[in-house]
């Protein structure tokens, strides 16, 4: 048995490869997406707004941001992020949750305000879809 497992590796080293890459990058994205208190589900983050005075940061575009967006958040697209982390910093000392359409580029944006040295930052699990199908509360104002 383990000296046919050997001879399939030899024979297709390029297939076992792609393999270990994809195993380990689902394992990388499992860690990170279950780092304890980085992601949020919609109900915690309205207990966060409500109790710690959260500042919501919405990553997605203008035009969605328009659409509907959690009531006093603020629209910073995730290619404008970048140069304007300087904006959310003046709200460091309060936690800030990052939301957008699905919670994929938003956890991005958390990686790069923890890089920036924001430390109370939080990914809004699902983001606006979930948000939304919690029936929780949207503004387009």
């Amino acid at each position: 048995m383990m000296q046919q497992l050997i001879e399939f590796i030899t024979n297709h080293i390029l297939l076992f490869s792609a393999l270990v890459i994809v195993l380990v990058l689902i394992a990388q994205n499992l860690i990170a997406g279950f780092g304890g208190k980085q992601s949020i589900a919609p109900l915690q983050a309205t207990q966060m707004i409500n109790r710690e005075d959260a500042v919501v940061i919405d990553v997605r575009p203008l035009s969605d941001f328009n659409n509907g967006h959690i009531v006093n958040a603020i629209n910073i697209p995730t290619s404008a992020l970048k140069n304007q982390i300087s904006q959310v910093a003046k709200h460091k000392e309060k936690p800030i949750i990052v939301a957008c359409r699905s919670g994929a580029q938003s956890s991005a944006a958390c990686k790069l305000l923890r890089d920036a040295g924001i430390e109370r930052v939080y990914n809004l699990q699902g983001g606006m879809l979930a948000w939304q199908s919690d029936s929780l509360p949207i503004s387009k104002k």
